[in-house]
């Protein structure tokens, strides 16, 4: 797919952390319980960490006790990308931004209790948050 955002792996990483890359670039997950905005609360706007595009909002941001921040749908369908992804051995749903191509993460249907039924799970990490004023 072409991205609106299109880097080569150079300017990539010299952009990101090497967590971030790994993350964001590779599909790496970072580990769970360790992420800076797992417990965030406050109202506010999920964007990419790599390019800024708004992803969540604060309002579908839940508690499905995983470890990492999970949102029952993204700000619009079209905010992210979803591609099936057979590694390690499953079919799981992996999420991107549909604007740079970032991993995000992977939504499941098992958010219990939620509008949607989805959980998308996605790396700290690989998110900015912004709080409303």
């Amino acid at each position: 797919m072409a991205y609106q955002v299109n880097k080569s792996d150079d300017e990539w990483r010299a952009q990101l952390d090497d967590e971030q890359y790994a993350v964001l670039r590779e599909a790496a997950t970072e580990r769970p319980w360790t992420g800076e905005l797992l417990d965030e609360e406050r109202a506010g706007i999920y964007t990419c960490a790599a390019c800024r595009s708004e992803l969540f909002k604060s309002g579908t941001k839940f508690d499905s006790g995983c470890g990492w921040p999970s949102f029952y749908e993204s700000v619009r369908p079209e905010a992210v990308e979803l591609i099936e992804d057979t590694s390690l051995g499953m079919l799981r749903t992996e999420v991107r931004c549909a604007n740079c191509g970032s991993h995000l993460g992977h939504v499941f249907p098992d958010g219990f209790g939620t509008p949607t039924g989805d959980r998308y799970c996605m790396n700290s990490i690989a998110l900015d948050f912004t709080p409303e004023p």
